[in-house]
């Protein structure tokens, strides 16, 4: 367990980096068990690959000329296939015809393969493991004759952070994305940090997070993404006022006010409730939404079925709710 992250580090740090990696982002090591997911693809080579990840692709059989793409990162102590099988996103690929990225984090960077969302290294602009993964897209865009105007990230934990570190340093790539049970960009930015956002968060203004979004790409005056929170209120892993203030981070970089232009309670499994804040611009259009899974613990929000708005396999991490997926899907305007 002392062992578990990583590179470069002296013997002294390295047992603490464990407990970042671990504690705070997935409480026990192991491999989610559940269904085989074996069509996601790996693509061998795709660029430099400065951060030493693995790529795997997932294609529906029945997609659209200039499909979309969405990158998936899974949590700690999970891999590409483990979030292919239980996330509900192969689900809506098939259904809505858009192409799967599945990054995988490599136990030689990070014995428990969380992604390194806390080492600058690792989430600056042309760097580590962020870079690897915009090579990914461009491979992809490549193979596939993706649409560039149709990239969307999502990810759990500590994908979910990996998440918000690619859409605040590559906004030129992005249309949208998702943070699951994750934290705002530059939250944990040392050891010392990254322990009180994970389990206390840290209290800044809208406008105090947008300028962490800000300075990730200087001079950048294009459109920013999209954002989706998801979060489930009993989560000790994760504290959830993590969400709120990945909220406050992009109503501040998209201008909006504090309070959200509409609510509402989504139907879920297990008598839990799912309450939606939305936050619009002066037309009307939802930039930022936020998901409050009431009562879940630590994971994705899945709900299995046949139903249109079900999607998604139980398994450690992946916690019978709500199909997160689909709704994200929907924010994102990959259901047609």
């Amino acid at each position: 367990m002392r062992q578990l992250l990583l590179r470069r580090w002296p013997v002294l740090v390295l047992a603490v980096l464990a407990v970042v990696g671990v504690v705070a982002l997935t409480p026990v090591p192991r491999t989610v068990s559940g269904p085989p997911a074996a069509d996601a693809v790996p693509v061998e080579r795709f660029g430099t690959n400065p951060g030493n990840l693995a790529m795997h692709v997932y294609l529906p059989d029945d997609r659209p000329v200039a499909p979309a793409l969405v990158v998936a990162l899974h949590g700690c102590a999970q891999s590409a296939d483990d979030y292919l099988a239980h996330s509900g996103w192969r689900e809506l690929a098939d259904r809505d015809g858009f192409v799967l990225l599945l990054p995988e984090q490599k136990i030689v960077n990070n014995l428990n393969r969380c992604f390194n969302w806390f080492e600058e290294s690792d989430v600056r602009r042309g760097s580590g493991e962020a870079q690897s993964v915009i090579q990914m897209i461009d491979a992809a865009r490549s193979a596939y004759g993706l649409d560039p105007a149709r990239v969307f990230v999502t990810g759990l934990s500590a994908g979910g952070a990996m998440t918000a570190a690619l859409l605040a340093t590559y906004p030129d790539v992005f249309a949208a994305g998702a943070v699951v049970a994750g934290l705002p960009f530059g939250c944990g930015t040392s050891l010392t940090e990254a322990f009180r956002c994970m389990s206390h968060g840290s209290d800044r203004t809208p406008l105090q997070w947008a300028q962490r979004v800000r300075a990730a790409f200087p001079g950048y005056s294009g459109p920013y993404p999209r954002v989706a929170i998801w979060h489930g209120t009993a989560d000790l892993t994760v504290s959830p006022v993590n969400a709120g203030e990945s909220r406050d981070q992009w109503v501040g970089v998209h201008g909006l006010s504090p309070l959200p232009t509409s609510t509402k309670a989504l139907p879920g499994s297990n008598s839990r409730g799912t309450l939606q804040e939305v936050y619009a611009d002066a037309s009307g259009l939802p930039l930022v939404e936020v998901y409050w899974v009431e009562g879940m613990g630590h994971g994705v929000p899945v709900d299995p079925g046949g139903a249109v708005n079900e999607c998604g396999a139980p398994g450690p991490d992946f916690l019978d709710a709500i199909c997160s997926s689909y709704y994200t899907a929907r924010f994102w305007g990959l259901d047609g």
